[in-house]
């Protein structure tokens, strides 16, 4: 789908406005806990179309001037090497990511935040590789009966015993490598701290989804609920927000639980009550930027039986509960959306049954489908990536971008030298051959120097693919999606 759904421009502008308005409304000092991808926000861009995948940061770099980043890592993380699944990287690694990408562009990172610290060997190992590096860490500790002894919690036995993080501009982004960091925790610490020190500090949340101006059921934040369904995130209506306003607003079930706790903390640190609901307390311009609601709509029931699928793909690998499954049956019941709605799944698994064995099939931009299956020589997936190009430079059948010739040796070196047991070449080992094929073959260059035009197509196989042809795809920007089958009936399957 081409359709642009989001203004990016028009969100620079409010979103930049909102959140000085905010910093101006607190003695010129708030604290900001980003939640969310401030990088690569790839399922904002899924489910908006149009929405850049880095729009924070270049709205951020609108108040480059006035802002200054934190960096939170929870000291059990460390401890546990926690990982990011999408980048396959611990979270110490991406602490020094995210610290590069933000100082590559220009933005000021302070300092890394250890919250909950503990003297681990892990822990302290990553203190001082951070401070040889020449960054500033700060320790906060775990306080007992955190969140619900307020009394302990706003005192010196509380906050009081975290270290002061010294701070600078006037608006100071709290940032994290994943959930449950501390942000909002350090957040409030530094409000105790400053408001000790005289400086009327205010605190603000910023993210992205749900969006609380849309309806409840409204698929972009319907794809939120799926995207979370591991989580226990659950929309529903800010009732703070419906009684003090009388005004209808989506927030998520973490905030509103957490609400009385959290405004009790702010009005002991503030001495006054500076939210009213949840949802007071965001700054989300979001859902005003949205330029075409129906292709919104459109692409986040889309995501939303990606991620349906992805759920049981991750049921069958052991990674997700079985109960998964009938929460995203319970989200895809309200979107009024089915499995059957994906056409290159209806695809590829006609394709699976004339053929008795694997299949792929790639939906492109214009509606067109092709598909794969397995031969001697290739796996589904390659064939239907090979059929893919073809049909995009408008290639005959009988066109051979890849000859056997060059297949078979690769064959070769896969089974006889490197001990593989598959002989069927993978995706990246065939985009490789052809791309070698391109310096003599006319027809492989123009192939080639057709892959950009995959970007956004979708994928579907009837088998869960192998680690390194599903990272291919997403490389190519095609959006996969697999049914919960092994090709094989083995115990072990290798990545």
């Amino acid at each position: 789908m081409n359709r642009v759904a989001f203004d990016n421009d028009l969100y620079i502008k409010l979103q930049s406005s909102k959140i000085m308005e905010r910093v101006n409304r607190f003695d010129n000092k708030l604290y900001l806990e980003f939640g969310g991808k401030l990088f690569d926000d790839m399922h904002a861009s899924r489910v908006l179309p149009g929405f850049e995948p880095d729009i924070k940061v270049k709205m951020l770099m609108e108040l480059k001037e006035k802002v200054e980043i934190i960096i939170v890592i929870n000291a059990h993380d460390i401890e546990k090497s926690k990982r990011r699944n999408d980048l396959d990287i611990t979270y110490n690694q991406d602490v020094l990511r995210l610290i590069d990408a933000f100082t590559g562009i220009g933005l000021y990172v302070s300092s890394v935040v250890i919250s909950q610290y503990v003297s681990l060997t892990p822990v302290d190992n990553f203190k001082h590789q951070l401070e040889k590096l020449g960054i500033k860490v700060y320790l906060h500790y775990e306080i007992s009966g955190y969140p619900s002894n307020v009394d302990l919690i706003v005192s010196e036995e509380g906050y009081g015993k975290n270290e002061y993080v010294e701070t600078t501009r006037p608006l100071v982004v709290v940032t994290a490598p994943g959930p449950g960091s501390g942000k909002m925790a350090t957040c409030l610490s530094q409000l105790y701290h400053e408001h000790k020190r005289g400086v009327l500090a205010g605190y603000a949340k910023y993210e992205t989804f749900p969006i609380f101006n849309l309806p409840l059921t409204h698929p972009v934040n319907l794809a939120y609920e799926a995207a979370t369904v591991d989580l226990d995130d659950v929309n529903m209506i800010d009732p703070y927000h419906l009684e003090a306003y009388g005004i209808t607003a989506v927030n998520y079930n973490r905030d509103v639980e957490s609400y009385p706790i959290l405004s009790r903390i702010l009005k002991q640190i503030t001495n006054e009550e500076v939210y009213h609901s949840p949802t007071d307390m965001g700054v989300n311009m979001c859902g005003m930027c949205i330029s075409d609601d129906e292709a919104a709509r459109e692409a986040s029931n889309e995501e939303i039986i990606r991620r349906y699928y992805q759920a049981l793909v991750d049921v069958r690998l052991g990674l997700m509960d079985d109960n998964v499954i009938e929460k995203m049956d319970n989200i895809m019941n309200k979107a009024g959306i089915a499995p059957s709605d994906r056409k290159c799944a209806v695809a590829a698994n006609e394709k699976a049954e004339k053929t008795n064995g694997p299949a792929v099939a790639i939906e492109l931009n214009d509606g067109t489908i092709v598909t794969g299956k397995n031969s001697s020589l290739l796996g589904a997936a390659s064939a239907a990536l090979i059929n893919a190009l073809k049909e995009l430079n408008h290639f005959d059948d009988a066109t051979m971008l890849l000859s056997p010739n060059i297949i078979e040796p690769v064959q070769r070196l896969k089974v006889d030298y490197l001990g593989n047991n598959n002989p069927r070449l993978h995706i990246d080992e065939v985009l490789v051959a052809i791309t070698i094929s391109a310096q003599m073959n006319p027809v492989a260059d123009k192939a080639i120097k057709s892959l950009p035009l995959l970007k956004g197509t979708q994928a579907h196989s009837t088998v869960i693919l192998s680690q390194d042809d599903a990272n291919t795809l997403k490389k190519l920007g095609i959006m996969l999606t697999c049914e919960p089958n092994y090709q094989t009936k083995k115990l072990f399957h290798a990545k």
